[in-house]
């Protein structure tokens, strides 16, 4: 591989942190919606908003572009919701978050920390999807809907991952690098490199 490991500056892992406090006050929020989605149509319902819950680890290795982003970010997620508590309950969290983080960091890894566009991104959204889910359907008894239930469910979910985390993760990145509050991260340095020309 052609990448050197980097250290993380204190605004990086700010952020990191900012992040994750941030997602654990919305997967509070999430859990009503979650709740009214399950008693409206279900577990396929539910699989819906996903995405939703992975969308801040991937958002940080966006901004960011750094080797253990993701094991850095969803750590604390996980540690975040495992103190403040979680419906879903502590080793739901943790099991969770491990998940994220492995499959992020191997997808990145394979792109060598160069593919940045919407494809990689809805790729890694929608690959991190599957582990947990296998997870999930031991963990809270899922295997219990059926076979196709369960191949429906998993479908949607990973779409999920690939539109409410992938796409709204570049969504969001873009938005906030054009603003100018991320000059100090490495999108915007690489976004500058690639307009100068200089990379």
């Amino acid at each position: 591989m052609n990448w050197k490991r980097e250290a993380f500056t204190t605004v990086e892992i700010v952020l990191m942190a900012m992040l994750a406090t941030a997602n654990a006050v919305m997967t509070f929020y999430l859990s009503f919606i979650n709740k009214i989605l399950n008693s409206a149509g279900g577990p396929i319902a539910t699989a819906t908003i996903v995405g939703l819950y992975m969308i801040y680890g991937l958002l940080a290795y966006y901004i960011i572009r750094k080797p253990g982003t993701a094991i850095i970010t969803y750590g604390i997620g996980g540690t975040i919701q495992c103190f403040i508590g979680t419906s879903y309950g502590i080793t739901a969290a943790i099991v969770a978050a491990l998940c994220y983080m492995v499959v992020a960091e191997v997808m990145f890894a394979l792109f060598r920390y160069k593919r940045w566009g919407i494809s990689a991104l809805m790729f890694v959204g929608g690959a991190m999807v599957p582990i947990w889910f296998l997870c999930a359907a031991y963990m809270f008894g899922y295997t219990a809907w059926g076979w196709e239930v369960l191949t429906i469910a998993l479908v949607v979910r990973v779409l999920s991952g690939m539109l409410l985390c992938g796409l709204m993760t570049k969504l969001l990145g873009d938005s906030l690098e054009r603003t100018g509050l991320l000059r100090r991260y490495k999108i915007k340095k690489e976004e500058t490199s690639y307009v100068t020309g200089s990379h």
